[in-house]
């Protein structure tokens, strides 16, 4: 089964899935990615989404190789740009920043990395990346060149998910951008549920339990963890529980 259909299957069943994000430009030292894996795999995380904004280390076959090494997760690029392609992972995010308004990240970049994709075994999914505005300029905006759409624009944030779905996209994914202040309301991820069929991702800010709780509720299919990892490594065992919670209700109902 694809990732894609994985997705939509857990989706049909109310099911939620964690996705633990790797920067490479983040990785330090080989020890601490094996440590960020082991505890990955000890509370059953569902994907490694491994990108960034930037990634100007050359380490990104690396890590995909040492996750690979290691555990059978799946790895998923989440490219900032159309350089970070690396055939030996298991798919790609297509993403599509459809919340801006740069036209070399709605389409420009996708057209230098299509052919390059095309040789690769990767399973591409086409993915509409809305930016949430989290209170200061995260580094994906700066880089993106685009405005987050405010977090009070709920309307907007529908309207923009709905289009994206509309032009034949699979999944969104709402970020918050990395090292966010605050996580995307409860709100926000409920308006774009409710005008969307397609799994949506969510990601940016959520450092707590009560954060990946609130997002659940509001129909996130998949929460994303990244820099909180750094500083709180146990959080990831707070939000497998959570989602375990979460998936062992509904095998009881």
């Amino acid at each position: 089964m694809t990732i894609l259909n994985s997705l939509r299957e857990k989706q049909s069943l109310g099911k939620k899935s964690i996705a633990v994000l790797i920067d490479p430009d983040k990785v330090e030292d080989a020890a601490g990615l094996q440590h960020l894996i082991n505890l990955a795999s000890e509370n059953c995380v569902d994907y490694f989404f491994v990108g960034g904004s930037l990634v100007t280390t050359t380490n990104l076959a690396e890590v995909v190789k040492k996750i690979k090494e290691s555990v059978s997760i799946p790895v998923i690029l989440f490219p900032g740009n159309s350089m970070q392609i690396e055939p030996s992972a298991d798919a790609l995010l297509f993403l599509s920043l459809i919340s801006g308004r740069n036209p070399e990240l709605l389409i420009g970049q996708h057209v230098i990395s299509a052919p390059i994709i095309r040789n690769t075994k990767l399973e591409v999914i086409p993915t509409g990346y809305m930016l949430i505005s989290s209170g200061k300029t995260t580094s994906v905006a700066y880089i993106s060149n685009t405005t987050p759409i405010p977090d009070d624009k709920y309307s907007l944030a529908a309207c923009t998910a709905m289009a994206g779905e509309m032009l034949g996209l699979q999944a969104i994914y709402m970020d918050a951008g990395s090292g966010a202040e605050k996580e995307i309301n409860a709100k926000m991820i409920a308006s774009v549920r409710q005008v969307v069929k397609v799994p949506l991702i969510v990601g940016g800010g959520i450092n707590s339990s009560s954060k990946v709780t609130s997002a659940l509720a509001a129909g996130a299919d998949v929460i994303v963890i990244g820099n909180a990892l750094e500083k709180h490594p146990d959080l990831l065992t707070d939000v497998s529980e959570k989602i375990y919670e979460w998936n062992q209700r509904l095998v009881k109902h």
